[in-house]
């Protein structure tokens, strides 16, 4: 028997064994991706979770740092020309003061004459003041005696304008004789009240005409009462009149 005819006519068991396999491994395998497919295609289940505490805050992302704006070099400056410095002459230090000499104590003579210039100066002073005083007060004297004057010219010449007023106011009323000659002169003293009323005449000195005298103690009488006085002067109880006709 050949060798050819050993292989044709021997059974092979091992190939259908493999084929049944690979067939079995290929199910499976068909099996699995079914189901997988199946399980990614099915709605998830809903799960509830009850929280009881709050999340933690989400962490804080700082911001990121600017970075440092670049260092510009200040230009390196050119070096100066170096100058050379003039030579200076020494000068030569100056003179020492010479010391002042030492006041000495004057002597005794000395010592008196000034003590006695001093007196003397004290003494001028002294009588100095006392004569400015005494300048003072003769001024002050002769002011006020000025004041006094002016006082008794303006009281003086208030009370002759009073005179005056009183004069005119006889002249008014007297009636003098027809034969009179000359310019005669009669001085009669009149007591008066303070409403101006004449209360008594009397003559001090006579004209030597007694027609004329009574012509003028008729004319005080009548004339009463006499003017009041003007302003700034006294009343006077007792005025003594002169009167001449042709005054």
């Amino acid at each position: 028997m050949s060798t050819l005819a050993y292989f044709t006519a021997r059974p092979d068991y091992a190939l259908g064994r493999a084929f049944l396999l690979t067939f079995a491994v290929h199910a499976v395998l068909l099996a699995f991706m079914f189901i997988g497919v199946r399980m990614q295609n099915r709605p998830g289940d809903t799960v509830t979770v009850e929280l009881w505490e709050a999340p933690p805050p989400p962490p804080v992302v700082e911001a990121p740092k600017p970075p440092p704006p670049p260092k510009v070099e200040a230009p390196t400056p050119e070096p100066e020309p170096e100058v050379k410095k003039p030579e200076i002459v020494e000068k030569a230090p100056p003179p020492k003061p010479k010391p002042k000499p030492e006041a000495k104590a004057p002597p005794k003579d000395d010592l008196e004459k000034l003590l006695m210039r001093e007196q003397v100066a004290m003494e001028q002073r002294k009588l100095d003041e006392e004569r400015r005083q005494i300048d003072e007060a003769r001024r002050k004297a002769d002011s006020e005696k000025t004041a006094r004057q002016l006082a008794a010219t303006a009281r003086d010449k208030a009370l002759n304008e009073y005179v005056n007023r009183i004069r005119f106011a006889v002249r008014q009323r007297w009636i003098l004789p027809p034969d009179l000659q000359g310019n005669p002169q009669c001085i009669f003293k009149v007591v008066q009240i303070p409403s101006g009323d004449v209360i008594d005449v009397k003559l001090v000195k006579s004209s030597g005409n007694a027609a004329y005298d009574e012509a003028v103690h008729r004319a005080i009488l009548a004339s009463s009462p006499l003017p009041p006085p003007p302003a700034g002067v006294p009343f006077y109880r007792e005025l003594e009149l002169t009167f001449r006709p042709k005054d």
